[in-house]
């Protein structure tokens, strides 16, 4: 439905692993605090009201895009808002992050679970996406997303953030039959919300399991690939790029692989030389310099931007991120910085003719 975009687009051409004039570059969070035109907003509105309302989360959107050279903008909203919809509330307590109400603590818990309908819960989202894919020039692409299962039955059951994850764990271990329900409640709401964002316009998808990196490998591929593994599988039909995130998974990316994505997205503790050398060459890398990298000075930050891009060494199917995302104290002109020297350093005119 948007050939001239697909045709276009840096981003998704990079996504396929097609040759490509320079690495196409967007960073997790580029909509946020570390924007002053951001700040001005949030002065007057919480965060759910900005992903609440179409034309705000539109606004916000778009806000990085006019002022930097990026190659995706992905779309404003959080990964907890299906919560609502499923019975679980939540707030955004100043200073803690995300809080849960009433964290999930019993096999009762979770069957009271609703299986809402992503499409009209969360239709502010899809038309915030309909909004922004007006605005966006076809040569920039649009990304959609949604949290992962785990990450989403992380938050519900710890009740918001936490270091060892002590109470999911002990839910998933104890109670493996409410743990399998409430895996494959989330995965059938996230696909049918990620299939709506698609369906609304979003040209690529990414899945973010931020916290599954503190599983070891074999409660990975029992408790959680499973769940993963048929998003990926229900969402193929769409023929989009899909993005596979999580952090700390440096020995989880094989497994990650297995649950599927086109794009597998790297935190910063892994070399992307390394990764590729494990995943094989038959996927997209998406990463992965570290954010605290982009608080130093630009002498260093150059230094590192180089490392990412020396280490993905032309190699087709790379889209320079962050490990994570854009922390609020991030300096402007740094983000400007980086976004340059990814599309000067890596410049490919002679690779791209080759192939015309």
């Amino acid at each position: 439905m948007e050939s001239t975009a697909r045709d276009e687009s840096r981003f998704l051409k990079a996504c396929r692993m097609e040759p490509v004039d320079c690495t196409p570059v967007w960073f997790m969070r580029q909509a946020g605090r570390y924007l002053p035109e951001y700040r001005e907003l949030r002065k007057s509105h919480t965060l759910l009201d900005l992903c609440r309302n179409p034309d705000l989360a539109a606004e916000v959107t778009l806000q990085p895009i006019r002022r930097f050279d990026l190659d995706a903008a992905i779309i404003f909203a959080d990964i907890l808002l299906p919560l609502e919809g499923m019975g679980v509330a939540f707030e955004f307590a100043k200073g803690e992050g995300p809080v849960i109400h009433r964290p999930l603590r019993s096999p009762g818990d979770v069957k009271t679970l609703r299986l809402m309908e992503p499409a009209e819960e969360l239709s502010f989202v899809l038309d915030a996406i309909r909004v922004v894919r007006r605005e966006l020039s076809s040569s920039i692409a649009l990304i959609g997303f949604a949290g992962a299962p785990f990450t989403l039955a992380s938050y519900m059951i710890e009740g918001g953030r936490s270091r060892a994850f002590q109470e999911a764990k002990l839910f998933m271990y104890s109670e493996p039959g409410a743990w399998h329900e409430l895996m494959v409640k989330l995965a059938t709401i996230t696909v049918a919300y990620l299939a709506a964002q698609i369906e609304a316009g979003a040209q690529a998808v990414q899945l973010f399991d931020s916290w599954v990196g503190c599983l070891g490998p074999e409660d990975y591929e029992q408790y959680v690939l499973p769940y993963s593994q048929s998003i990926f599988e229900r969402l193929d039909r769409y023929e989009v790029p899909l993005i596979h995130f999580g952090t700390g998974t440096a020995t989880l990316l094989d497994l990650m692989k297995k649950a599927g994505g086109t794009v597998i997205g790297l935190d910063f503790r892994v070399r992307l030389g390394e990764a590729w050398q494990n995943l094989g060459r038959d996927v997209a890398i998406q990463g992965n310099l570290d954010p605290i990298a982009m608080l130093g000075p630009q002498d260093l930050l150059r230094g590192k931007v180089l490392d990412v891009l020396s280490e993905a060494a032309s190699q087709r199917g790379h889209i320079f991120n962050l490990g994570h995302g854009i922390l609020p104290q991030t300096p402007i002109e740094n983000v400007s910085a980086v976004v340059n020297w990814v599309h000067q350093e890596s410049r490919r005119v002679d690779d791209v003719q080759d192939e015309l």
